[in-house]
């Protein structure tokens, strides 16, 4: 069941795969070469072997983000594995750099304690945005947020205030 429902959500996004459409140059990089990247990298092989196929694609995901990003700081309490292999320097702590973020529990007013550390190069990485869709619409409409990529089993967010506001929805 969990397979058809895979395929059925990735036909409904068919139309946004690879960065059709997107005119922002970093942004179409982002998605072909961070958010999509189908190419074997250097510690794929050691990643998540045990792990279901949302738990080892979401982790990957993140390891091309630590990697792209190589924060100094790391906020997230699961997928250590997976972003210390993208990022080998980082610690795990409060931070500006890269967070993660699960909508569960008491996540609004961890988001607004984020809301108010984020600098220009801060990412956010939002889960539980399928199981949440009105409380995704939320952190995508807030005028902090700039750039937003919607992957259907989570949310990347950008808060460059030089960037124009806009929201992608991406075949992931």
């Amino acid at each position: 069941m969990q397979r058809f429902r895979y395929v059925f959500v990735w036909l409904s996004r068919i139309g946004h795969c690879r960065g059709f459409g997107i005119q922002s140059p970093f942004d179409y990089w982002m998605v072909c070469y961070v958010i999509n990247e189908h190419w074997p990298y250097y510690q794929y092989e050691k990643l998540g072997d045990d792990d279901d196929w949302l738990t080892r694609k979401l982790g990957l995901l993140y390891f091309r983000i630590a990697n792209w990003l190589q924060p100094n700081v790391i906020e997230s309490d699961s997928f250590r594995q997976y972003l210390q292999a993208g990022c080998r320097k980082a610690k795990f702590g409060d931070s500006t750099e890269l967070i993660r973020l699960s909508l569960e529990g008491d996540w609004r007013s961890r988001l607004v304690t984020i809301y108010n550390k984020v600098e220009d190069n801060t990412v956010l990485i939002v889960e539980g945005i399928r199981q949440n869709r009105t409380s995704w619409k939320e952190i995508v409409i807030d005028e902090r947020t700039r750039v937003t990529f919607d992957l259907y089993y989570c949310g990347i967010v950008l808060f460059d205030k030089k960037r124009h506001k806009i929201n992608y929805i991406i075949n992931f």
